[in-house]
């Protein structure tokens, strides 16, 4: 590896695997640039434990039940590995995908978000509350349904860590206006006119352009660089989101690639290229989630739920 490929993968790897400040920042710290409420999707990943509201610095929280719940939801929510194990195994954090702790621009941000839920899960073809869709994280991105767990450990909406979970983002969302999205959601989507057919995507040229801009940091084996204690986050393998995830999904990677990738210097690539390597990441094997058959029931299976496609086709050679 070249010095300078050490040198970003050490400063990527201390911003995706630190643990959150306990103390406010130094008086006279630079400022990050702020979009409204959130970090700017422009502003370097060595920025990734900035947080425009830290309740662990909040001196308007007091030793409340609640209080303390905020808490250690915001604590699971950037440590989750080593707040959780059991419940992330593959040792991704909620955020790896939602960063700066849900408060950055382009980046999936739950600011004012859980004024939204109730919300229906196109998914599911129901009504979720703000606990499904947490729950569905850690079954999902998380892989919680490893088959590590027993029965009545399986994460749910009554679980203490979605519940304290439920309380950060619900803290998070205080002030903000009931059933109205808020501006910043969903701008981590590439435009519908962008979008190029899944069967015209290229994994071969993803991969090339992979190992050229995403492999320092991620390895050309998607397993994440090792400097000492520290490893990015794997993106295929046991170890990596399952095939039920949202990650799974082309568009939905591509639109993370595209707006928060490279980790120094994010939002420098194209809306094609990121497709291209959400492809290629999308081709690899990964972690079956166990559940698949339950989705789609109701709505039409999107272009880009790729897995399903395959597990589709395979049942029907089987016939």
């Amino acid at each position: 590896m070249t010095r300078h490929a050490v040198i970003a993968a050490a400063l990527l790897l201390a911003a995706a695997c630190a643990r959150p400040p306990e103390k406010p920042a130094t008086e006279g710290a630079p400022r990050i640039p702020m979009t409204g409420p959130l970090i700017a999707a422009s502003v370097s990943m060595k920025a990734a434990w900035e947080f425009p509201k830290n309740p662990l610095t909040d001196t308007t929280l007091d030793h409340s039940r609640l209080s303390e719940e905020i808490r250690r939801g915001f604590r699971l929510f950037t440590s989750t590995p080593a707040e959780a194990p059991r419940l992330a195994p593959g040792g991704m954090s909620c955020t790896n995908c939602h960063m700066n702790a849900g408060q950055r621009e382009r980046s999936m941000p739950l600011v004012d978000v859980a004024g939204m839920f109730p919300e229906y899960n196109r998914r599911s073809a129901r009504l979720f509350s703000l606990g499904d869709r947490i729950t569905d994280c850690f079954l999902r991105s998380e892989n919680a349904t490893a088959g590590r767990l027993a029965p009545d450990e399986v994460p749910n909406p009554a679980s203490p860590e979605v519940l304290a979970i439920s309380a950060y983002l619900t803290w998070l969302s205080k002030g903000g206006a009931m059933g109205k999205n808020p501006p910043w959601r969903g701008q981590n989507a590439i435009a519908q006119a962008a979008l190029v057919p899944v069967d015209q995507l290229d994994p071969k040229k993803g991969e090339a352009i992979y190992n050229d801009r995403c492999a320092t940091c991620h390895g050309p084996d998607g397993q994440g660089v090792q400097i000492g204690d520290k490893i990015a986050g794997p993106l295929w393998g046991p170890r990596s989101w399952n095939d039920g995830a949202g990650a799974a999904r082309v568009y939905t990677l591509a639109g993370m690639i595209r707006y928060s990738m490279p980790y120094l210097d994010p939002g420098n690539i194209s809306d094609a290229d990121a497709q291209h390597v959400a492809a290629f990441i999308d081709s690899k094997p990964r972690p079956a989630f166990p559940y698949k058959d339950r989705d789609y029931r109701v709505e039409k299976l999107p272009p880009d739920a790729v897995y399903y496609t395959r597990q589709l086709t395979t049942a029907r050679l089987g016939d």
